[in-house]
């Protein structure tokens, strides 16, 4: 890696780290003297050294890692334009590329998906690297005449290079050159398709981080680091989280709620302490010529709070359910009792299925299975599933008893009934609404947010951060 001029390096790294701040770490000036300390030692000699140095100055947990790699090789990348094996050696590109008709092979195409295949089975990362760019190069651009690019490219797009080449119908390929070239037996297909399918994923994100970079040097790295580069688990939106997003929502559930645990915790140990007791305050002031140095304080010998979760898990809010829903039984021990119910548009107790400790990953699925949460139809209806509750369950409900709702109070155009949320509000020491949407769409379409935030606090919770900020700040103790 080419050493930068200084004030080149100090806009790279500077801008670096505004990116990383932009999604969500913190990172302060002490972090960021540290990592150009961190250039000054390690020079521009080897380029993976710097990552790993920047990463220990900047980062603060290992799930940081995957935004930090890819925001490092937007503001310091390998090269610059088309790399240098590409251009020694470039793909024939048309001049008006178009999709081949059906029924008539590509060459370029079909002589790309053979190198990948042998790359693949051979597990040659810098083979790999290099189709990634070539694969770019041929099927990822795409613009007219007067764009941003000096060669009328508006840019590149992965997803368009990818779609061309299918890299996961090469899986039965690779599957028997690994075979026949390790004799494995058919014992250890699953674990060679397994295998397989990661050096796929990984191709797949060389890829897109090759387009990245190149687009990124038309319209600049900050740009694309904030709109291109994926955000931490714990900032991914739960309405648009993807499988593997929520899976990796999941992992952070246990490191999450021992956070959690220890603030409330640190709540609970200063509410037993009281107010200040002025008459003992007074009289222990005698022994220090009136000065009050030691207040005395009122003793609270406090029970811990009671905590009823009322979830939606319909399948447009189920992935922040299921998340919430494991959270609060990995921090049951804070609390007095716990009792879940969940609803479509009927409501019925799920505890006992949160106790199972079974896959969380099928907790969803389990819930709708074997839990009575739909009638006759299978869309959310939130008055009637509120009014069973009224109903039905109202005992679960007393004057310790903190009440969480998790909706999107979407009602699909029936009757809100925020009568029956009203009466769960007369029973309970506290009632909070979390709602997964954002604040300006309370008002619109079907939602009735706004009817309901009349009768109990409602505060929107878009991400795992925000719902342990919420759970930490706004639960009794």
């Amino acid at each position: 890696m080419t050493a930068p001029a200084p004030a080149d390096t100090a806009a790279r790294l500077t801008g670096l780290v505004r990116a990383l701040r932009g999604h969500g770490l913190r990172i302060g000036p002490a972090e960021t003297v540290d990592a150009a300390a961190v250039l000054d030692v390690l020079g521009f000699t080897d380029r993976e050294r710097i990552r790993a140095g920047l990463a220990a100055a900047l980062l603060r947990a290992e799930s940081q890692r995957t935004v930090f790699d890819a925001s490092f090789d937007l503001f310091f990348p390998l090269g610059v334009g088309t790399p240098e094996a590409v251009r020694a050696d470039p793909p024939p590109v048309p001049d008006n590329p178009e999709p081949p008709r059906f029924g008539r092979p590509d060459p370029l195409r079909e002589q790309l998906r053979d190198r990948l295949a042998a790359a693949l089975a051979a597990d040659d990362r810098a083979a790999q690297a290099r189709l990634a760019g070539e694969v770019v190069e041929a099927f990822g651009r795409y613009g007219a005449p007067g764009a941003p690019g000096t060669d009328g490219t508006d840019g590149w797009s992965a997803q368009q290079a990818l779609g061309r080449l299918a890299p996961e119908t090469l899986l039965a390929r690779v599957l028997a050159a690994l075979r026949d070239r390790q004799g494995a037996q058919d014992l250890s297909d699953r674990v060679l398709a397994d295998e397989i399918r990661r050096r796929i994923r990984d191709f797949r994100a060389m890829t897109a981080g090759e387009a990245r970079r190149r687009v990124a040097e038309l319209r600049g790295p900050e740009r694309i680091a904030e709109r291109a580069v994926a955000p931490t688990a714990d900032l991914v939106d739960f309405l648009y989280a993807g499988r593997d997003q929520l899976a990796e929502l999941r992992r952070t559930v246990h490191p999450l709620a021992r956070k959690l645990a220890t603030r409330l915790a640190a709540r609970r140990r200063r509410a037993a302490r009281g107010e200040i007791d002025l008459r003992r305050t007074l009289r222990r002031s005698l022994t220090t010529g009136g000065v009050p140095l030691r207040p005395a304080y009122r003793l609270r010998r406090p029970a811990r709070p009671e905590l009823v979760l009322l979830c939606d898990v319909s399948g447009s809010v189920a992935g922040f359910a299921d998340f919430t829903m494991l959270l609060v039984r990995a921090m049951s021990e804070q609390f007095g009792k716990v009792r879940v119910f969940a609803f479509v548009n009927r409501t019925a107790e799920v505890t006992g299925l949160l106790r199972g400790g079974d896959d969380p990953a099928r907790l969803a699925a389990r819930i709708l299975t074997e839990a009575k949460v739909t009638g006759y139809h299978g869309n959310s209806d939130y008055g009637t599933a509120l009014g069973e509750f009224a109903e039905r369950h109202l005992d679960a409900v007393g004057p310790r008893t903190c009440v969480l709702v998790l909706g999107d109070a979407r009602t699909n155009q029936r009757d809100p009934n925020p009568d029956a949320l009203r009466r769960i509000a007369g029973r309970a020491r506290r009632v909070f609404w979390l709602n997964p949407e954002q604040p300006s769409l309370w008002a619109t379409g079907d939602s009735a947010a706004l009817a309901y935030a009349g009768v109990v606090e409602m505060h929107s919770c878009r991400n795992a951060r925000r719902l342990g900020e919420l759970i930490g700040r706004l639960l009794p103790v």
